[in-house]
Parts: C-alpha cells; structure tokens; sequence
C-alpha cells in the first residue's frame, strides 16, 4: 500500500488527479453527446428527406466505425486541419490540438450517434394520444414540446442513457492514446516507473468499478425521480 500513499513517494495524487480527469473528460464528451444526438434525432424525426439522409449517415458511421480509429482521426486530423489554417498565414510549423478537447469531441461525437437513437425511440414510444391531448387542450407547439414531448422522450429514453454513460466513463480510457493523463494513462506511467504492472492495472480496474457503482447508484435515483407518478402494472 505504500505505493499509493500521497507525496514524492507513492503515486495516491497522481491517481486521484487522473480520476478526477475521467470524470471531467466522461462528463464533458457525455453532454457533447447528448447534442449531437438531440441533433441526430432530430434530423431522423423530421418530414424531410435529405435531414433524414444526412441523420442516418451520422449514426452509422459513427456506430460503425471503432472509437479509437475516431480518436485517431480527430487527433491527427485535427492537428493537420489547424496547420492547414496556419499556413494561410504563413506558419508552417506542426500543432498540436489539446488532447482534452479532442477527446472531448472524439467520443462526444460516437457518444452522440448512439444517443440519437436512444432519443429518436424515446420520441417514437409517445402515445400519440398525448399529443393530440395536448393540441385539443390548447398548447402550443413550443409549449407541447416543452411539457409532453421532451420530458416523454427523456423518460422512455433514460435506459439507454445511462447506459450510454457508463460506456462513455470507460471509452475515456482510449484517450491515453494521445497523451492525456487520464486514469488508464497514469496507471501504465506509474507501472512503467515501478514495474509493478498488474498492481496498478488492477488499482485503475478498481477505481474504474468504483465510479461505475457510484454511477449506477446515482442512475437509479434518477430513473425513481422521472417515474414518479408513474403507474406499473403488474400482470
């Protein structure tokens, strides 16, 4: 356990900082996500022939292609696009894009296209008598939208949600890749300082667990909160 005190001689800091960096890194991609796939579905919802074309390119590219290849893509393609610009103005120098932010958007963006379908079939779970209810009451669109529509959506598709964002928690670990100092990152760092390899692999796997539980617990409250009201019926 000495190797996970805090100061010079362990390596406990440096592991709670790297924690504290996938859950920055996890949250920041999870809400990137959650707009483009707020956009995605709403490309695939609407009566219009080349938005639905253009929705359904995203979430099967994005699904079908492996998260690290996106995170190369964006990292190495990033850098080049920014020297491109660069050199417009006559720097011809390399650049290097923030990790942080690549990763953000890396992961954000696959994040999204699965996000997209969990919404579009959170939309599509809406009796339809809600919404004409609600049209015979009197509200408006935006107002329908605002109290049917969007909290419907959220409910039916709070499932997939949070399983997205458990993923998501873990897809953060494919960023060491680019030298962030996330939680895997500084797992294999201290590893490869110490040569004690499996003893850190395993510390990262359980704090990796531990958020993952934390999550679940906090999900759970969350799924109780928005089916308040709700009335199950037992067969």
């Amino acid at each position: 356990m000495e190797l996970l005190i805090w100061g010079d001689q362990g390596w406990g800091d440096e592991l709670f900082t790297a924690s504290l960096m996938t859950i920055a890194i996890s949250l920041s991609s999870y809400a990137v996500g959650l707009v483009f796939g707020c956009i995605g579905a709403a490309l695939k919802l609407v009566e219009n022939r080349w938005a639905n074309i253009l929705g359904e390119i995203y979430t099967t590219v994005f699904r079908g292609i492996p998260e690290l290849l996106v995170v190369y893509l964006f990292f190495f393609g990033g850098s080049l696009a920014v020297m491109s610009v660069a050199s417009v103005f006559g720097y011809n120098g390399y650049i290097e894009v923030d990790a942080f932010i690549v990763g953000m958007l890396a992961i954000g963006v696959v994040a999204g296209a699965y996000a997209a379908e969990s919404l579009r079939g959170g939309y599509l779970a809406i009796p339809k008598g809600l919404i004409e209810a609600g049209l015979a009451c009197g509200m408006t669109r935006s107002h329908l939208a605002r109290r049917v529509i969007f909290p419907q959506t959220l409910q039916y598709a709070l499932p997939g949600l949070s399983n997205l964002w458990l993923i998501n928690l873990k897809s953060t670990a494919l960023l060491s890749v680019t030298g962030l100092v996330e939680l895997t990152r500084q797992a294999n760092i201290a590893a490869g300082s110490t040569y004690k390899f499996l003893y850190f692999y395993i510390v990262a796997a359980i704090i990796y667990a531990a958020l993952s539980f934390f999550s679940t617990i906090v999900i759970k409250r969350i799924e109780t909160w928005s089916n308040r009201g709700t009335v199950r019926i037992k067969v």
